[in-house]
């Protein structure tokens, strides 16, 4: 059986992403040094963690046929942010994770919620995933209004990767296909 891959390269109304490979060290190292962003995510990463990040999200990209796509503004062709989908184990269960992480400059512009309803788009009509989950530490209120603008409900709190987190959860069944994914190719 043909495994089903998503896109490697997407696009919405604002932004273009584009899968996550090892040229993309420079700007996930930008993305992952930023004070504000370090605290959204429990603490800055270091030289050999961003390059972990790189090598893992890339191997994903290859063996599961999805992963995190690195994002830019359409107009000028600015780095954005990381944003994507993942296996994660989760209290002993394999999940489909839903992950984003942006340049503090971007906040507030409702790009998150953009290329976050992309990505669930192509979670469940092209991948076919039965639902996704989400978390963040919780103090992001920004992040959880993210995550419920989508549709995602509060399932409970988890550790995960030393670190306590909100959890949340979406079906794909309360899910409305949103418009904000305009174009992809490449599979």
């Amino acid at each position: 059986m043909k495994q089903v891959r998503a896109p490697v390269l997407l696009e919405t109304r604002r932004l273009r992403g584009v899968a996550c490979e090892p040229g993309h060290l420079a700007d996930l190292q930008t993305l992952h040094r930023d004070a504000d962003v370090a605290r959204t995510l429990g603490g800055v990463r270091s030289d050999a963690q961003i390059a972990m990040h790189v090598r893992d999200f890339w191997v994903h990209w290859k063996e599961a046929g999805y992963g995190v796509w690195m994002w830019y503004d359409l107009t000028d062709g600015q780095f954005v942010g990381r944003a994507g989908l993942r296996r994660v184990l989760i209290e002993q269960r394999w999940e489909h994770e839903l992950l984003y992480a942006l340049m503090p400059r971007f906040w507030g512009q409702g790009l998150a919620t953009e290329l976050a309803q992309a990505i669930a788009t192509i979670a469940f009509e092209q991948l076919h995933f039965a639902d996704l989950v989400s978390f963040t530490l919780p103090t992001n209120q920004a992040s959880q209004r993210v995550m419920q603008k989508l549709g995602f409900r509060f399932v409970g709190n988890i550790t995960y990767a030393g670190f306590f987190l909100v959890l949340y959860r979406l079906a794909s069944s309360d899910y409305s296909a949103s418009s904000a994914l305009l174009r992809y190719s490449g599979t």
